[in-house]
């Protein structure tokens, strides 16, 4: 069964960085396309990113510019880069994946499988 793990939330002046990571202990990723979600309170879970295992991506309207997701060389970590953070993108977030080893793209649905407990991303001044 595979657990995907999300760490490297925290707080986050406006403006600032931070990049999340998504692992599977024991497991390599490159046979599953991820994809990152976000919920704020009060608010429904809305899609970030994505990736496929030929590393094609996607991105939301509100992220795309500012956030990127990246593989490692090696297959184990999926990364969400977040430039020029902003309040609005306070939110728990996710990492999610299906195993889809022959599909060169990934979906920004909430059709994934697999799903991680979530880190807190706080931007506030």
């Amino acid at each position: 069964q595979l657990q995907l793990v999300e760490s490297g939330g925290g707080l986050v002046q406006p403006g600032g960085s931070l990049r999340l990571s998504c692992k599977a202990p024991g497991f390599t990723l490159t046979s599953y396309a991820i994809a990152w979600f976000r919920q704020a309170p009060g608010k429904e879970r809305e899609a970030v990113s994505c990736i496929s295992v030929s590393r094609g991506t996607d991105y939301a309207e509100a992220v795309k510019g500012r956030f990127r997701t990246v593989r490692d060389a090696a297959g184990n970590t999926v990364y969400l880069q977040m430039n020029d953070l902003k309040p609005d993108d306070t939110a728990v977030y996710y990492c999610s994946g299906n195993w889809n080893p022959r599909s060169p793209i990934c979906t920004l649905r909430p059709d994934y499988n697999y799903w991680g407990q979530g880190t807190q991303v706080t931007v506030t001044s």
